[in-house]
């Protein structure tokens, strides 16, 4: 009998639970047979130390290493770090673990996101956008059945994204309540550690360089800065559900006018950079000179140069020189993964919903079909009935009588669907 074969004799409603079930069901998608679920190796250990130091996670190490890494020795348990695409930063904790980890490269610099090795807690966790526990032969990979994980994604207090995962990976003991909570309070500590930082990054700004902590900000005294300085948070601009972009940046939020956050979404869209010709097309509708978009161009980098100098498009081409990270686009990127849940969690409505500049347009509505057909058409109850609750569904008859054929037949809350569509047709 075949590996794969086994798993689907075993894939039962019985002796599953939904969650994993679920997650196998995707797995089955992505990997042709759980034993070649293998996880890859993306980084070799020399490249980590320059990811690990510009990675946001780094500034939450110090209270990992504190309440998780310190406790763990001698217990038979490894801490995970790992990035928001579910691949390991740091894998800390007991030597001997550590050791037996490696025989299934669960090690620093694999993916184990749930597309690489099927259900795992690291990366079914980030699929979902919450805790998840996994025991022994609930793992897709037979290989992986005599360990068990409990992982907690990291948000970022500023937009509300993923930075990452937090993971304790060993025996029993890895999936206990008391370990779920303990790691959802450390989670919970390394958030509040994040948003402290902030709040003295914004005290020291308003202050002066001169006075700004070199603990939160990595900067010196004078001001200038340290080597192996880090973010605190990705650079992100919020396009969705608001007729105004915000952009988070350097710990702040700054309110951008409708035309500087279309510029700004397209110059992030297109790191390659973008041609004055070339920028005025997308964000003008009915053409426009290129005086307009160059006198646009002066006056969006006055506004960053005031927040964050080293975001300031660079010209011919127009590019930023880093990346910033576009809402819209991490929708667009869960939805590639398969991860609905939490494309629905990012997803507040509308791209920029008054905005009538084409390229901006084109975006809205790619978003939002691609949102619609891929919660349709493989996602559970509970995504359906949230994207029910989305303005843009209000009317989508189909969407709602999805919602019924998904739903159990004695379900509380089949109800409250054929009232909303007995209301729509009367």
């Amino acid at each position: 009998m075949s590996s794969t074969q086994h798993l689907l004799d075993r894939f039962r409603p019985d002796r599953l639970r939904p969650l994993v079930r679920e997650s196998w069901q995707r797995s089955l998608t992505s990997q042709p047979s759980p034993v070649a679920a293998t996880p890859p190796i993306v980084w070799e250990r020399r490249e980590l130390v320059d990811i690990r130091g510009n990675h946001p996670l780094a500034a939450i190490m110090p209270v990992i290493q504190r309440l998780l890494v310190l406790p763990s020795h001698d217990t038979g348990l490894l801490i995970a770090v790992g990035d928001e695409h579910g691949r390991l930063l740091w894998v800390e904790g007991d030597a001997a673990a550590r050791r037996h980890g490696e025989d299934i490269n669960f090690t620093t610099g694999t993916d184990w996101s749930e597309a690489a090795v099927g259900t795992s807690a690291p990366g079914t966790a980030l699929v979902l956008g919450r805790s998840v526990q996994i025991m022994g032969a609930e793992h897709f990979n037979p290989a992986v059945h005599s360990w068990s994980c409990t992982a907690v994604p990291v948000h970022d207090p500023d937009s509300g994204g993923i930075l990452g995962i937090v993971d304790i990976t060993g025996g029993a003991n890895a999936v206990g309540a008391n370990t779920l909570s303990l790691v959802q309070a450390t989670v919970a500590a390394a958030e509040a550690q994040l948003r402290i930082q902030r709040l003295e990054y914004l005290a020291g700004a308003r202050r002066g360089p001169a006075t700004m902590s070199t603990a939160t900000t990595g900067t010196a005294r004078t001001g200038t800065p340290k080597s192996g300085a880090r973010p605190l948070y990705r650079d992100s601009l919020q396009v969705l559900g608001r007729d105004q972009g915000v952009l988070h940046i350097a710990g702040a939020a700054v309110t951008l006018s409708e035309r500087h956050t279309e510029i700004l979404t397209m110059l992030a869209l297109h790191p390659g950079g973008l041609s004055a010709e070339e920028l005025s097309d997308m964000v003008y509708p009915d053409g426009t000179s290129l005086t307009s978009i160059r006198a646009e161009m002066v006056r969006l980098r006055r506004l960053l140069h005031q927040h964050d100098p080293s975001l300031v498009p660079e010209s011919r081409p127009y590019r930023l020189p880093r990346t910033l990270v576009v809402d819209a686009e991490q929708v667009l990127n869960y939805l590639h993964r398969g991860a609905h849940r939490l494309a629905l969690g990012i997803y507040r409505g509308e791209v920029l919903p008054r905005s009538q500049a084409p390229e901006i347009a084109a975006l809205r509505t790619r978003v939002g079909l691609l949102l619609r057909e891929a919660i349709l058409s493989d996602a559970s109850p509970d995504v359906v009935l949230a994207y029910l609750q989305l303005p843009e569904a209000a009317d989508d008859a189909e969407a709602w009588h999805c919602a019924l054929r998904l739903l159990p037949p004695r379900s509380p809350r089949r109800a409250a669907v054929v009232a909303h569509l007995e209301a729509r047709q009367g």
